[in-house]
């Protein structure tokens, strides 16, 4: 099964304006097909009792471990606040009112400069947001296969000529459309990667270079789990069986597209989270409506979340998480 992406050498040049990107008749495609993407997204968790909220884009504190990006500060009315670099945070709390919960949350990262080259980093990016009450981690990742599965199978079904318009092979398709995806622990993609003389770090996240190379190895979608302890943030839920692992996951896609979505298990005993919390350098203190909300009871939960614009880069087949936004932010480049 072979697909059409278009390689770096076929990569279209950077626009020179917004117009020129907007009204480009590939933009059109792929925008068709991303806003076809999250009407099948709300059909799906709406038809499984999934409310969607609209969670705040600015608060007191935000997720800590966004890998590498550097937090964006604001003056809210004389408190330092900062933009939502993910909504883990909201999404538990949020559990207090409704059992299953997704949101489309705006997403803010000053990315590193050198993410310009990864063709996988933006800015500013939204991720399909997802946290269940009571949930473990097979159901969740359960979840996240047929999400994807369906959203895939109706954009396909929908808009074939968008797919033909870019040049997209939907055949590519075919093999996660049936079955499971498949699943390897953190400590196999080290030894994989290491195989494929790939000095992986055994104790880090998998860093872009060792990502891609196990990206570009499968055929469809797959799972990482139990990532080492210490190398995300202090609401992964750490495994009882296993300590120092955590019951977490990524999910991968196949031909070189890369990381599309995260999640895990997540941690809600108050004392574990403020060691955690103190393990990984953060101050409780900076934490403190959270932390009351943990103290007086949140559930235990699973959740993820899906990279709008990296899930429609890997459906509509393009070099560059860029062409899947109206209006791209990349680290490093300056625009509106």
């Amino acid at each position: 099964m072979t697909s059409n992406r278009r390689t770096a050498a076929a990569e279209p040049a950077t626009p020179r304006s917004p117009r020129e990107h907007l009204s480009s008749p590939v933009t059109r495609s792929v925008l068709r097909i991303q806003h076809r993407m999250l009407t099948a997204v709300r059909e799906f968790l709406s038809a499984r009792g999934f409310t969607e909220l609209l969670l705040p884009i600015i608060g007191p504190v935000t997720d800590p471990g966004a890998r590498g990006a550097k937090q964006v500060d604001i003056d809210f009315y004389g408190h330092r606040y900062k933009l939502m670099t993910s909504a883990i945070l909201y999404k538990q709390a949020a559990l207090t009112t409704f059992d299953k919960i997704f949101c489309i949350a705006p997403n803010v990262r000053l990315e590193p400069v050198e993410t310009a080259s990864t063709d996988r980093h933006l800015v500013e990016f939204h991720q399909i947001d997802v946290e269940v009450a009571d949930a473990s981690r097979d159901q969740i990742t359960r979840l996240v296969e047929e999400l994807v599965r369906t959203v895939i199978r109706d954009v396909t079904a929908a808009l074939p000529d968008d797919f033909d318009r870019l040049g997209r092979d939907t055949g590519a398709f075919a093999g996660l459309l049936t079955g499971s995806f498949d699943r390897r622990t953190h400590t196999a993609a080290v030894a994989d990667l290491r195989d494929l003389g790939h000095d992986q770090n055994p104790d880090g996240e998998l860093d872009w270079a060792g990502e891609a190379l196990l990206s570009r190895k499968a055929s469809k979608p797959f799972f990482v789990t139990d990532y080492p302890k210490g190398s995300r943030g202090f609401y992964d839920r750490e495994s009882p069986e296993h300590p120092g692992r955590l019951r977490n996951f990524d999910l991968i896609a196949p031909e070189g597209y890369g990381e599309l979505c995260s999640g895990s298990e997540r941690e809600h005993d108050y004392a574990t989270i403020v060691t955690r919390m103190r393990e990984t350098g953060e101050n409780p203190a900076k934490y403190a409506w959270y932390l009351r909300m943990v103290r007086d009871g949140i559930p235990p939960s699973a959740g993820f979340g899906i990279g709008l614009e990296r899930l429609t880069r890997y459906l509509a087949g393009l070099a560059s998480v860029r062409e899947a936004s109206a209006f791209p932010k990349v680290a490093g480049t300056v625009s509106p």
